[in-house]
């Protein structure tokens, strides 16, 4: 029989790859040295691929918190949630969505945001241009209880053993990667995510060097990037350098998580989504 797919998600989080990990995970050379992820975010393709060695970053302070945490002290991570769903309980949740993002808001940190990012409205972690501030409401569903949450820190404990998480931008990250590792990029799509975190200070050409620059010392890239929109009619239009990738594979994705967000009670069949993987190898 085939193993059972892992679809057991710690954070809820915008453009979380877990459902499609399995097709993108498809596409890895078959053996790698080190395993790296410069744009960590949720962790999806990380979590169902639990690497014997790998180096998991991303440029977020606070969302690193979390996965640090995850690692070092698990049963901190517990209590931070728990402590925070116990507001649900003595003030209803969207007065205890409130209170922490207010708290937040006033100093971002990850056990604030571990909260907030199962209780946001559809996992959509978005901020303000001008201040920074989180501005996501609270989600129509009821956050997942403390003892549920418990126990997928327990599983994504497990899994990771063979990662180590680094707070760090991405050219950082990519630079230690040598011969015979494995990169995979999933960063902020510039045709529809310039509302979400970082995303507003991204330069993909900036990424596209240091992918050039992995290539050239025998590092393997993956990246996923902006693929077709509304349900195939509109192919995003990345400027690419020639020569730089030897393979190009489309993944589907399903609906878009952000165009669901932005149009409340209206239909998504137009928006289906195939997001483009390209490969260096």
């Amino acid at each position: 029989m085939p193993p059972i797919p892992f679809r057991t998600q710690l954070l809820k989080w915008i453009g979380n790859k877990q459902k499609q990990a399995d097709a993108i995970i498809g596409f890895f050379p078959t053996s790698f040295r080190m395993y790296f992820e410069p744009f960590l975010g949720s962790g999806g393709v990380l979590g169902v691929l639990a690497p014997k060695h790998g180096v998991a970053s991303d440029g977020f302070l606070p969302l690193m918190e979390i996965w640090r945490c995850l690692m070092s002290d698990k049963e901190a991570l517990k209590h931070h949630y728990a402590e925070r769903h116990e507001l649900v309980k003595a003030v209803g949740k969207q007065a205890a969505y409130a209170k922490v993002l207010a708290d937040y808001n006033a100093a971002p940190n990850g056990a604030d945001l571990v909260f907030l990012c199962r209780a946001c409205y559809g996992g959509v972690v978005r901020f303000r241009k001008q201040d920074g501030f989180m501005s996501t409401p609270v989600g129509i569903h009821e956050p997942i209880s403390p003892d549920s949450f418990g126990a997928r820190v327990d599983l994504w404990h497990a899994r990771l053993q063979g990662v180590e998480f680094h707070h760090e931008d991405f050219g950082s990250a990519m630079s230690r990667a040598g011969r015979g590792d494995l990169v995979y990029c999933d960063p902020p799509y510039s045709d529809s995510q310039a509302i979400l975190y970082g995303a507003q200070a991204f330069s993909l050409p900036t990424l596209l060097e240091s992918i050039a620059a992995c290539k050239a010392r025998g590092v393997r890239v993956a990246l996923s990037i902006d693929g077709t929109k509304l349900s195939g009619r509109k192919l995003c239009d990345i400027p690419l350098p020639d020569g730089l990738f030897e393979r190009e594979e489309f993944i589907a994705v399903g609906r878009s998580m952000l165009k669901r967000f932005q149009m409340v009670g209206r239909t998504l069949e137009g928006h289906e989504v195939r997001d483009r993987l390209l490969l260096t190898y």
